[in-house]
């Protein structure tokens, strides 16, 4: 043997053994799992892939170049494996070329759960309807008790015996660039995270399984080739392409995995939520609009959209004459108009009251969902052969809930006289219409026929806010056995969907039965509602659950947006928007329709400031969606906001990080109701911690047994009138009323100003 050839041989050797030892770190995590990792470079013709090689040692060639592999494994506490990859071509050149990672996964099972964060959830392993946006349902999803939990047409694994199958995305379709998986088999959890780019852009995130359904692989494409683009409800050609390398050519990868125990899903959601932003690192929120601000420029706003028409007066829930009821702020933003104990918009609140109670409650005590200017009531999910008018579950729990919430406001602000009788009747009505529902039902449904008092459309989550309202409902009117109901649906709803499926869904009008974060956040408040009037722990800790869920759609990190955009062009933080669901691939800029003042009630009340920064993440990411001066995002009404953030090409490349120019009502109703019902500054007296949810910082000067001394700064360039919540561990351990910010006292902050506040037990003083 020459000495030429045994160089090569042992430096081959020696590159195979480097590589091996890299794959054993990382294959001690996977075994658990019965788990392995490749790496490979693909070859393609636009989207078509033409071949597919593995790395076997560091290097590896093709018949057009010479790769070189470099990894750095690492093994980190917790059951953890972080590994940078480092992939070059070293000689000659590649076209059309991209670098995967797979984990390959034998003794798969199609009983595991999966989860893409805002993406896929159990798999979106359900029977899929339609081609395109809100698609009509067929005949026997009415009045059919059995309905099969019903998708649009997303991205899904089969639930088809020996029928392959592949989910292919790419990381801006997720809230956080992650796969998760839990093997009820095997009682472990899993947890891919990759970061959002790489020097060749976007990432690909590709879960393929096979036939038989006992084996799975979870890939990184770099950068993502995909045939098809996912969209809302339908697929279009993605316009992927694969870059051509040249001598010297080089990317990055880096990805953790994780591997633990877990009984239940609910486990897997929990891990999540305290690893979601373990490799990004946390955000970055920007201090740029004061809640107060915010609250004045949206009122002004909702001021000029109240109209008389036809058929009574209300605020504007959209943008035409029309009014919708609930959901998109029908009758919801009424409420922080309420709040601004102002004569005149109670007036104007009162007369859209007695205009809902009057035009729009069925004879069943349900509420249809809208009506148009000219009093024609509007028809919802119609089916040509059931002519009976529908109307959603969501809307008439919204209803319920809010309409409970005005009078306790009223009454708080000392005008309970002015509650009128028909009102309360018609709360009454609708929570008794509810409890007859549950009685003959044991679910709520998806959709209500008003006039009789039937459900049209059964399953889902639609009724994730009713247990909340019935539960007010309950307390105001006297009626123990709602209490009960109340409980029994939250118990029901929890171990039906959140335990079992690891979602809720189908409270929006324009989807299916689609998972989405409506629902989710709206059960959360349930769940907090069921806690606050028992003090029983184990309605926290499946709303401990229920907030790990919540957390799988808001964005994670802050993205990175083309620097052409709107998004981009602003420089915005976007970490905390919302994702729809799973057939509207969009964040947006808050919960519909709600401050998530129920995510400050959790923090309140275990202590755990991973809530409170999911909460603090949402108001900061609305912020950066209002339209201010030297701030555009809607080109319309200062104070204005609309639902479009996006990080993903559902709608095109060219729509990723743009605006649409208009307003929604709903996304200015949720910064209205953030301003109101979450404290600017949250103060623990006897931890002597603060947190900080308004657009301001605050530091503790002073800390003493009787008193706190600190300084508020206000970096915007809007004067800040910021709200203030001081208590101490007992304080903290009572329920807060739905009504309490109204007391809250208010610190004023000039822009660029500092100023420091004395809290004693008497209050709260501005030195």
């Amino acid at each position: 043997m020459s000495i030429k050839y045994r160089i090569l041989v042992t430096t081959l050797l020696l590159s195979t053994h480097i590589l091996q030892a890299q794959q054993q770190v990382a294959n001690a995590l996977l075994n658990q799992l019965h788990g392995s990792l490749r790496y490979n470079v693909c070859q393609y013709d636009g989207t078509t892939l033409l071949s597919e090689q593995t790395f076997q040692q560091e290097r590896l060639q093709t018949g057009s170049g010479d790769w070189r592999l470099q990894l750095r494994t690492t093994a980190l506490p917790g059951g953890a494996t972080d590994v940078q990859m480092v992939c070059q071509l070293e000689r000659g050149t590649a076209i059309q070329s991209a670098v995967t990672v797979s984990l390959d996964f034998a003794r798969w099972s199609a009983g595991n759960y999966v989860l893409v964060p805002a993406a896929v959830y159990n798999g979106n392993r359900y029977r899929s309807i339609g081609n395109g946006y809100n698609p009509d349902y067929p005949r026997d999803m009415y009045y059919h008790p059995g309905v099969p939990l019903t998708i649009s047409n997303n991205p899904r694994l089969s639930a088809v015996d020996g029928q392959a199958s592949v989910i292919a995305l790419q990381t801006g379709n997720a809230a956080t660039p992650a796969v998760c998986f839990f093997s009820p088999q095997e009682k472990k959890g899993f947890v891919l995270l990759t970061t959002q780019q790489t020097s060749l852009g976007n990432s690909g995130l590709t879960i393929t399984e096979n036939g038989a359904k006992d084996s799975c692989s979870l890939s990184i494409s770099v950068p993502a080739i995909r045939k098809l683009a996912t969209g809302f409800g339908d697929f279009h050609p993605s316009g992927d392409r694969a870059p051509d390398w040249k001598a010297g050519d080089e990317v990055t990868v880096h990805f953790r995995m994780y591997a633990f125990d877990a009984e239940n899903i609910p486990a897997l959601l929990q891990r999540f939520m305290e690893l979601r932003k373990e490799l990004s690192g946390p955000n970055q929120p920007r201090n740029i609009l004061p809640m107060s601000k915010l609250l004045q420029c949206a009122t002004d706003i909702c001021r000029g959209n109240f109209i008389e028409v036809k058929t009574g007066a209300y605020y504007r829930p959209e943008n035409n004459d029309d009014f919708q009821l609930g959901w998109v702020s029908g009758m919801i933003n009424t409420y922080p108009m309420l709040a601004l104990n102002d004569e005149k918009e109670r007036k104007r609140v009162a007369r859209e009251l007695d205009f809902v109670t009057e035009k729009l409650q069925g004879e069943s005590g349900y509420f249809y969902g809208g009506i148009t200017a000219e009093g024609k009531l509007r028809p919802e999910k119609m089916h040509p052969d059931f002519p009976e008018l529908q109307a959603m579950v969501r809307k008439n729990g919204d209803v319920l809930f809010w309409l409970m919430k005005h009078l306790l406001l009223l009454n708080e602000q000392g005008y309970g006289k002015m509650i009128r009788p028909q009102w309360e009747q018609a709360a009454k009505r609708l929570a008794t219409a509810f409890a007859a529902t549950w009685q003959k039902h044991g679910e709520f449904g998806q959709y209500i026929a008003p006039r009789t008092g039937e459900i049209a459309v059964y399953n889902s989550t639609a009724g994730a806010i009713v247990p909340a309202g019935m539960m007010l409902a309950s307390r105001y009117f006297h009626v123990v056995a709602w209490t009960k109901m109340a409980e029994n649906a939250s118990a029901f709803y929890y171990l039906r969907d959140v335990e079992k499926q690891g979602l809720t869904g189908g409270d929006c009008g324009d989807i299916s039965q689609d998972a989405n974060s409506e629902s989710a956040f709206g059960f959360l408040e349930s769940l907090m509602a069921m806690y606050y009037h028992s003090g029983d722990r184990r309605w926290l800790q499946k709303a401990e659950t229920q907030a790990a869920l919540c957390a799988t759609w808001a964005l994670s990190y802050d993205p990175v947006f083309p620097p052409g955009s709107a998004i981009g062009k602003l420089q915005s933080h976007m970490a905390g928007a919302i994702w729809a669901s799973i057939q509207n691939k969009h964040a947006a800029p808050g919960i519909c329709t709600s401050s998530g003042d129920a995510l400050f009630k959790l923090f309140r009340a275990t202590g755990n400031r991973r809530y409170a920064d999911l909460l603090r993440d949402i108001q900061h990411a609305h912020a950066e969606a209002v339209n201010m001066p030297g701030h555009p995002t809607t080109n319309n009404l200062v104070g204005s906001s609309m639902e479009r953030i996006q990080p993903s090409d559902a709608e095109g490349k060219g729509s990723i990080g743009n605006f649409i120019n208009t307003r929604n009502s709903w996304t200015e109703t949720a910064g209205m109701l953030m301003a109101l019902e979450v404290p600017g500054i949250y103060v623990n007296t006897d931890k002597k911690d603060i947190y900080v949810f308004d657009h301001v910082t605050a530091k503790v000067v002073t800390a003493e047994k009787s008193a706190m001394v600190i300084t508020v700064t206000n970096p915007t360039m809007y004067n800040a009138s910021v709200s203030l919540l001081a208590e101490n561990d007992r304080q903290a351990a009572v329920p807060l009323s739905y009504t309490a910010f109204v007391k809250w006292p208010h610190v004023t902050v000039n822009a660029g100003q500092t100023v420091t506040v004395r809290i004693t037990r008497e209050g709260v003083v501005a030195i």
